[in-house]
C-alpha cells in the first residue's frame, strides 16, 4: 500500500498533540500565505497552462480569494478557538458548562481541476485552522498545477502533518479505503457518491460540494441589457467551467421576446465579450465551447489522449455559451431557454 506509511506519520503526529496549539496553527497559517506570495508567478503560470487562465482571472478566481482566507482565519483564530459558554439547567448549575470545538484529526481534500488552487486552498486553510493533519489529493488533470502543489506547497508546511497525494481515479479509489476523519470534496454527483459510499463505512463525516443545475430567472421589471451583462460575464467565466455559473434563463415570453428576439444576448455574447476565443477545449474538439456557432476545426494532429487540446471558436450566437462537460465526456445541451408559458431549447446543430 504506497499510502499506508504516510497515513500513519500523520496519525502519530496528530495523536502527539503537535497540531492543537494556536501558536503551532498561526504558523501553518502564515507559511501557506507565504506559498502563496512567493510563488504568484509559477501559480499564474501553472494556471495558463492547465486553463488558459490569464494571469488576471488566475488572481481574482484563485490566487487573492485564497489569501484572503489565509488572512481571515489568522484574525479570527483565536475567537474561534475559544470555548463557547451556554446556558446552565437545574442540574448543571454547579457545573461548568460551555462548547469546546476540536479538531477531527486526519483530513483528506479531494479537489476538482476547473478551480485546481481556490479549490484545493481553501479547504485546507480550514483543516490547518481547526488543528487538523491533511492529506490532499489534487486533480491530475489540471497536471501543472498539480505538479507546484505536491513539489513546493509541502515547503512551507511541516511535513509531519501534511502531505500530497497524486494519481488519478484508481489511486483516489485506493485512498478511500482507508479511514480518515474526515473528508472533503469537491466535484460531481456521480463521483461524489463514490467518496460518501466509502466514507460510510468507516462512519466518517464528510462535506461534499457538487456540481448541479443553475437556473437564472429573470423578472420583467429588469432591463435586458443588464441581465445581458451580468448572465453572459458569469456565463463566460473560467469558460463556463463554475458550479455555480447560470445553465439556462427562467422568464415569461415578453422578456424572452427582449432577450433573445432582439438579440440583445446575441450583441452582448459576440460584441462585448469577445466570443469564446481561447477558451479551454478539453479532449472533446469535435464540440465547441458555447452556443450555436462556426463548426470546430479539426486539431491540426491527432490529440494525444487525456491531454487537453485548445481550439480557437468563435461565438455566433442569439444564446448563452453554456456547454458543459460531465464527468464521463458525454455532451449536454448547450443551452436552455425555459419560459414560463412554454419550454423551449436550442442545441448545436446535428449533434449526435
Amino acid at each position: 500500500d504506497p499510502f499506508e506509511d504516510t497515513l500513519q506519520r500523520l496519525r502519530e503526529a496528530f495523536r502527539s498533540g503537535r497540531t492543537r496549539p494556536a501558536e503551532f496553527r498561526a504558523a501553518q497559517l502564515k507559511g501557506l500565505g507565504r506559498f502563496l506570495q512567493d510563488n504568484k508567478q509559477l501559480l499564474q503560470e501553472a494556471l495558463a497552462q492547465d486553463l488558459r487562465k490569464s494571469a488576471f482571472q488566475a488572481d481574482m478566481s484563485e490566487i487573492i480569494l485564497c489569501q484572503k482566507e489565509v488572512d481571515l482565519a489568522l484574525r479570527n483564530l483565536h475567537a474561534w478557538m475559544k470555548d463557547q459558554p451556554v446556558a446552565k439547567n437545574l442540574l448543571t448549575q454547579l457545573s461548568s458548562a460551555f462548547i469546546r470545538k476540536e479538531p477531527f484529526g486526519l483530513v483528506l481534500i479531494l479537489s476538482p481541476w476547473n478551480y485546481p488552487v481556490n479549490l484545493s486552498l481553501l479547504p485546507l486553510v480550514g483543516a490547518l485552522a481547526a488543528g487538523n493533519c491533511v492529506v490532499l489529493k489534487p486533480s491530475e488533470i489540471s497536471q501543472s498545477t498539480e505538479k507546484v502543489l505536491a513539489e513546493v506547497l509541502p515547503r512551507y508546511l511541516d511535513q509531519s502533518c501534511f502531505a500530497v497525494m497524486l494519481g488519478g481515479p484508481e489511486e483516489a479509489g485506493q485512498l478511500l479505503k482507508h479511514k480518515f476523519d474526515y473528508i472533503l470534496f469537491t466535484g460531481s454527483p456521480r463521483v461524489g457518491k463514490i467518496v460518501m459510499a466509502a466514507a460510510a463505512k468507516h462512519l466518517t463525516p464528510v462535506t461534499l460540494e457538487l456540481g448541479g443545475k443553475n437556473p437564472c430567472y429573470v423578472d420583467d421589471n429588469c432591463d435586458a441589457q443588464t441581465v445581458a451583462n451580468r448572465v453572459a460575464f458569469f456565463r463566460y467565466f473560467n469558460a463556463g467551467q463554475t458550479c455555480v455559473a447560470p445553465d439556462y434563463i427562467l422568464c415569461s415570453p415578453e422578456m424572452q421576446e427582449r432577450l433573445v428576439v432582439n438579440q440583445v444576448l446575441a450583441q452582448t455574447s459576440s460584441g462585448n465579450f469577445g466570443g469564446n476565443e481561447g477558451f479551454m477545449y478539453q479532449t472533446l474538439w469535435s464540440m465547441p465551447m458555447g452556443g450555436v456557432g462556426e463548426p470546430c476545426p479539426p486539431p491540426p494532429a491527432a490529440p494525444t489522449p487525456g491531454k487537453p487540446v485548445w481550439v480557437l471558436q468563435t461565438q455566433k450566437s442569439p444564446v448563452l455559451p453554456s456547454f458543459t462537460v460531465t464527468v464521463d465526456l458525454s455532451p449536454g445541451p448547450l443551452t436552455a431557454s425555459v419560459s414560463l408559458s412554454a419550454k423551449w431549447l436550442l442545441e448545436w446543430p446535428g449533434f449526435p
